[in-house]
């Protein structure tokens, strides 16, 4: 098991906000990988009604079970990794650290399903204040464009992120993560 405290700072973008920044990064379509995330909940959100989020993820030939929580100076995640799944509509959580983490939140591991997933075309560029991160994310009918940045020092970070937008003159938008926008738009579509 491993687990890390994630701060990061999260702005979507349009896509010529996205294309600005790849080329002020100079990054090229090959510096981007491709991932996908695979999201698991109860079919009464109950891992979600905690802020938490439970998520697979391959990730050069490792497969990785993450569970992240919210934690004062960001998020919790825990990290166990698993064999691949055969089925991910009959994956079963395996004994282990997030098992024990998601029996803590008193969500009955025997409750959860597979939810969807979502592909993530991703390319980070090192700066002296942290890891810029660029992602072009597809899911169910969305097609969006955002702008990470993990940090080891908030403000720091905070000052950094608030000077990138500001030269680039990109509005502070309400973004919320990955998994939420997820989540929204999925109960959109079952509507």
């Amino acid at each position: 098991m491993s687990q890390e405290i994630e701060i990061e700072l999260k702005q979507l973008l349009t896509k010529e906000e996205f294309e600005q920044l790849k080329q002020y990064f100079q990054l090229k379509d090959a510096d981007f990988r491709t991932q996908t995330n695979y999201y698991f909940d109860t079919p009464q959100f109950d891992i979600k009604s905690h802020f938490a989020a439970l998520r697979i993820r391959e990730k050069n030939g490792h497969w990785v079970l993450t569970l992240k929580e919210p934690h004062e100076l960001g998020l919790l995640e825990t990290h166990q990794e698993i064999d691949p799944p055969l089925q991910l509509e009959n994956f079963n959580i395996p004994e282990g650290e997030v098992a024990e983490r998601l029996k803590g939140l008193n969500i009955p591991k025997d409750q959860i399903v597979y939810f969807g997933s979502l592909e993530t075309s991703r390319a980070e560029k090192m700066i002296k204040e942290g890891l810029i991160v660029l992602d072009h994310s597809r899911y169910l009918t969305v097609e969006d464009y955002e702008l990470e940045f993990e940090v080891n020092d908030i403000n720091i970070g905070q000052a950094a992120f608030t000077q990138l937008l500001s030269q680039f003159h990109i509005p502070t938008r309400n973004t919320k993560n990955k998994v939420i926008r997820f989540y929204e738009e999925k109960i959109k579509t079952q509507k």
